[in-house]
């Protein structure tokens, strides 16, 4: 298999956390991209995915899936190790953590790409977003002891996911000061090898210029 990857893109990063949980990393090539809504489609990654986006994960018979949704769901297929559970009730559950993990990473990614905009940021879009990052981390919190709880599965990739986001790309936001209990789930989730072995590293530049200040949790 091939993967359409970069070491920053949090959506790559849950394909490779899921790679390592089901034992499938050595079968596949890593094929480094580099992908922006700024910039101009990558031909490789567009020649791959119409979509011009990564992950993209071309398989050992030549189809290429693209999503990391979809991505995660075949290696978990195919690897029989359960992320995605068979039983209703314990598989919503987990595809309603990763559509919010999901969302969360988007409206990050998304924000950030605005703040950098020559023309500066469109004030009543970024006002929404913050209120949206907001109330899915008051949510997280809510749910976090029952994230923590029983097996893990593709919800708290997403949601492990989501987090490095925060702490790559939004550094100054203190978010495990407002949020306790998802600080002390995120703590454990940060020691599986999966997720030390695919952590977003910063260039150690100190806090991200674009978005310093921009995000804030309380009152």
């Amino acid at each position: 298999m091939k993967l359409h990857w970069s070491p920053r893109s949090p959506f790559v990063r849950k394909v490779m956390i899921v790679l390592h949980e089901t034992g499938q990393l050595p079968e596949v090539e890593l094929v480094p991209n580099t992908v922006a809504l700024h910039l101009p489609p990558d031909p490789e990654v567009l020649a791959a995915n119409p979509l011009g986006k990564i992950p993209a994960l071309v398989t050992e018979g030549g189809t290429v899936l693209f999503d990391s949704r979809v991505i995660c769901e075949y290696l978990d297929l195919r690897s029989g190790t359960g992320l995605f559970p068979a039983q209703t009730e314990a598989r919503i559950d987990q595809l309603r953590w990763q559509a919010l993990g999901d969302g969360l990473t988007d409206i990050l990614l998304l924000w950030r790409t605005e703040l950098t905009r020559e023309a500066g940021p469109w004030t009543a879009v970024t006002d929404g977003w913050r209120a949206k990052v907001r109330a899915a981390m008051a949510r997280l919190e809510a749910e976090a002891d029952a994230l923590a709880a029983g097996p893990s599965g593709i919800g708290q990739v997403a949601v492990i996911c989501a987090l490095g986001q925060l702490d790559f790309r939004w550094p100054d936001c203190a978010w495990r000061a407002h949020f306790p209990q998802l600080a002390r789930a995120e703590a454990v989730w940060a020691a599986w090898e999966s997720v030390k072995a695919t952590a977003v590293a910063g260039d150690g530049a100190g806090p991200d210029a674009v978005t310093a200040g921009q995000l804030t949790f309380g009152p």
